[in-house]
Order: C-alpha cells, then sequence, then structure tokens
C-alpha cells in the first residue's frame, strides 16, 4: 500500500472494512473515486473518527523553539524524534525570540541568550577537561570513541544552561486524527511562535510534501483535513475558568525554592477527589496531596462546582480533559525542565504540568562539581534570574533554562512505573532523570513492596561514565 498519501490510505483501508473487496480491489476504487469528499462525509459530518486513525503522516518541524518542541510532543498517541542536547553541540545555533516582546524587551532577552550560550560553552569546556583527567582511556577503547563518550556526558551538564529558546527539529508520524488534534490545540497557544507553527502544519498537509519519495506521487497528503482544523478554544477556556475559580475559592499558598528534585507518591482512593485535584493542579502552584486532601474534605457541592466550571465551555466535540484521566499510582514531582523533556517522552500515562516557572529555584546536581564548574553555573543562574524577572509573562518562558524547577503529575500502572524505573535509571541515562526514575522505585516500596521489589532499577551512585 506504500507509497500513499494518508488521506488516500485512510479511505482505502475504511472502504475495506466496509465491503467484500480485496484490498486491491478497494485501492483500485480509490484511485478513481474522490476521498476528500467520502472524509468530510464520515469522519468531520458523522464523526466517524476512527478513520482517521487509519491514515499516517511524516511531519518535520524545523528551527522551532524547545518550548514550542515540547508542546508539539504533548499528544499520547504520538511518536516521534527531536535533536539530542547529548549529542549535538547547540551553542552555535542561536535561538527563537519570541515576537510578543517589545524593541528593548527583545534586546534584554537576546543578550541574556547569548550569556547562557556562552556559559553553556564554557561549561562544556570545563566539564570535559575534569572528565579527560579524571577518567583515563581504557586501552581497548578507541580515541575517538572514548571523546565522544567524554563529550556527551560534558553536554549532560552544559545542557542545564540551555533555555526554551533554544531551536531544535522534531520528526513525527501520527494518524491523522492526532494530527488534526494536535494542529487545533496549538492553533490555541497563549504562544504567537506555537500558533505560527500550526498554521503552517496545517497548510503543508494541504501540499504536495517536500520529500517526495517517488517523482509520481505529488499530491497532498491530507487536504481534508487543513480545512477543519480551527483553533480548540476548550481547554484555553476552562483552564482559565479553572484559574479564576481557584484563586477565589481556594487559600492562599506560596511556594518556596528548592535545589533538590523530589518524588511523592499518592494512591488515589476516590475517583472524583482524584478528578478535582487534578483538574485544579495544572492552574495552581500547589502539590498535588495539598489539592486531593483539600477536594478530600470539601463537600460535594464544592467539588461538582469545580467540575463544572470545567465543563462549562466544552461543546460536543471537545474531548474531557485529561484532569478527568486517572491512574493507580499518581507522582508529584519536582525536577527541572531537562528532565522532564526527556520523561515527557514516556506515553503509556497521563501527564499534567504546572506553569514552568523559576520560582521554585533551579538544580545543582552533584555532576556540577565544586569550583570553577559550579561558580561559573551559579554566576549564570543568578544573572539570567534578574533578566527573567524583568521580561513579561508568558514570554519570559522562553528564558527558563533547563535547570530550572518546575511541578509535574504523572500518572500510571505499575506496569508504566517499572518501565521509567528500570530503563531511566540505567547507567547510559542522564543523571537527572536516572535520579527522578530511583526515587519512584522508593516511593512505590513505601506503599507497595512487594510490586517494588521486581523492579530491576539502578541506583544512581552506580555509574559508568565510559558507557554511552
Amino acid at each position: 500500500m506504500s507509497p500513499m498519501p494518508a488521506e488516500k490510505s485512510a479511505y482505502a483501508l475504511a472502504r475495506y472494512s466496509r465491503s467484500t473487496d480485496s484490498i486491491l480491489e478497494s485501492l483500485e476504487w480509490v484511485r478513481t473515486h474522490n476521498s476528500m469528499k467520502f472524509l468530510e462525509s464520515f469522519y468531520f459530518q458523522y464523526g466517524h473518527a476512527s478513520i482517521a486513525d487509519l491514515g499516517h503522516v511524516g511531519i518535520c518541524w524545523e528551527g522551532i523553539s524547545e518550548l514550542a518542541a515540547t508542546e508539539v510532543e504533548d499528544e499520547q498517541l504520538w511518536d516521534g524524534q527531536a535533536k539530542s542536547t547529548r549529542y549535538q553541540d547547540f551553542s552555535k545555533l542561536g535561538f527563537v525570540t519570541p515576537p510578543e516582546f517589545t524593541a528593548d524587551q527583545a534586546t534584554a532577552f537576546q543578550a541574556a541568550g547569548q550569556r547562557l550560550l556562552d556559559a553553556y560553552a564554557d561549561l562544556h569546556a570545563l566539564k570535559f577537561a575534569e572528565l579527560t583527567a579524571s577518567l583515563p582511556r581504557p586501552d581497548d577503547m578507541k580515541p575517538d570513541a572514548y571523546e565522544r563518550n567524554l563529550k556527551a556526558r560534558a553536554f549532560d551538564v552544559a545542557r542545564y544552561v540551555l533555555f526554551f529558546g533554544i531551536p531544535t527539529n522534531v520528526g513525527q508520524v501520527t494518524s491523522i486524527r492526532t494530527l488534526e488534534k494536535q494542529i487545533r490545540r496549538l492553533k490555541a497557544s497563549e504562544f504567537a511562535e506555537i500558533r505560527d507553527v500550526a498554521g503552517e502544519a496545517a497548510q503543508a498537509v494541504a501540499e504536495a510534501p517536500a520529500c517526495l519519495w517517488h517523482e509520481s506521487v505529488g499530491e497532498p497528503v491530507a487536504p481534508t483535513l487543513a480545512k477543519y482544523v480551527d483553533a480548540d478554544k476548550h481547554v484555553a477556556q476552562a483552564n482559565g475558568d479553572l484559574r479564576q475559580w481557584a484563586s477565589q475559592n481556594l487559600p492562599a499558598f506560596k511556594m518556596t525554592a528548592q535545589t533538590d528534585p523530589t518524588v511523592e507518591l499518592i494512591r488515589p482512593s476516590s475517583a472524583i477527589v482524584d478528578i478535582v485535584a487534578s483538574l485544579l493542579y495544572p492552574v495552581t502552584t500547589r502539590p498535588y496531596r495539598d489539592l486531593y486532601e483539600w477536594a478530600a474534605t470539601a463537600s460535594p457541592a464544592v467539588r461538582d462546582e469545580v467540575i463544572d466550571v470545567a465543563l462549562k465551555s466544552r461543546s460536543r466535540y471537545d474531548e474531557l480533559l485529561k484532569g478527568f484521566r486517572g491512574g493507580q499510582y499518581i507522582f508529584d514531582i519536582v525536577m527541572d525542565i531537562g528532565a522532564y523533556r526527556d520523561l515527557h517522552r514516556h506515553r503509556r500515562c497521563i501527564q499534567l504540568r504546572q506553569d514552568y516557572t523559576f520560582e521554585l529555584g533551579y538544580g545543582a546536581p552533584s555532576q556540577i562539581t565544586a569550583g570553577p564548574i559550579r561558580d561559573r553555573y551559579v554566576a549564570a543562574m543568578r544573572e539570567l534570574k534578574s533578566t527573567y524577572d524583568g521580561l513579561p509573562q508568558p514570554a519570559a518562558q522562553y528564558l527558563l533554562p533547563f535547570g530550572a524547577h518546575s511541578r509535574f503529575l504523572f500518572k500510571m500502572d505499575f506496569a508504566e512505573i517499572e518501565y521509567i524505573s528500570k530503563l531511566r535509571s540505567g547507567v547510559k541515562g542522564h543523571f537527572s532523570y536516572r535520579d527522578i526514575a530511583w526515587r519512584m522505585k522508593l516511593e512505590l516500596e513505601k506503599v507497595e513492596p512487594e510490586l517494588a521489589r521486581l523492579i530491576a532499577a539502578t541506583p544512581p551512585w552506580e555509574e559508568d561514565p565510559l558507557t554511552r
């Protein structure tokens, strides 16, 4: 069946399931009939959304900011890869300046961004020199492999001062259905860059592919989709309504900065309490446990009010918010943004996040060792904070470094805990998410020791810097 435009593929497989024809006969039918009319009738008009799962499209988002890339990837049914911060030097790529800034604000942002890139280059050089001095090359390791491994480890440290404005590339393969949801969601973003790239994606699928595998296949891959991707206003409106409700009804709460990550496991005993806490989590700065305990003691009328606020802007075509989805185990995690970028790839769980912030401080792990490396890092972060505080939100978030802490919620079952803890705690991983993965196992031990013993996680003190 390949190569075929995504909509043609969806049409062929949908017809295949609805007739006695063989796939070859269905393909021949599709060659001579209009797939656009079929999809407009059955997918968009009658809501047969599963049809759009049958056509897949490959799209590459080039030169977008890390902030935009994180939002692009925020789909549960998503497959893709982004540019790696471990194996590529980001110091010469420049950065994306948010169009929301005035000229003076843009100048301040660009000066701060360049200082961070200078610090990135310095930290990489300092850490590489330290590793070279402390880890001699084994006799059985080739010099080029030795240098690559140590440079990768040095980038693990230097990336703490990379920031959301850094450009990256994202390649993805998704169904038409997921792509439609993705574009509609991105078009409702509070960031102009993200809204713009969403429009570019819709335009791209309405045109012939930029890269042709065969010269004869030059037709648009999903032209019908491009006609039905207006901005999805429900999520933004619902979160705005919930934020206002929380500010008027929840007791005051103050965030405090912390230099170490935290992982807390909660096992919800009430579905309705979990839903209320989860709906409020992304629009507040509170820990999940605090919200859960508040919701547990609130009256049913108050809990119903929160849910009604969340549903007020929902149309018949809108899915329920993520907060309505659950999991056996809920991890409330304060971690650096760089670690989140890696753990964000895990799709067999529900992920919620609070607003990115500098108010929770930033990480300074032991690998950012005492002496010149730590001094350079701390100085860069302190200087950055003063510029960040002077820029308007939300565009100031483009200046947030990967070392900044934010709060994230991960809901999952035991199988996903086992998978993340085992995979992400391995010696090949970045030390930041290794620590999170190990703490997840320790948290599970407190409530499910019989299950936790089944997890073959690697403690963070076991290291092998020469393994890539």
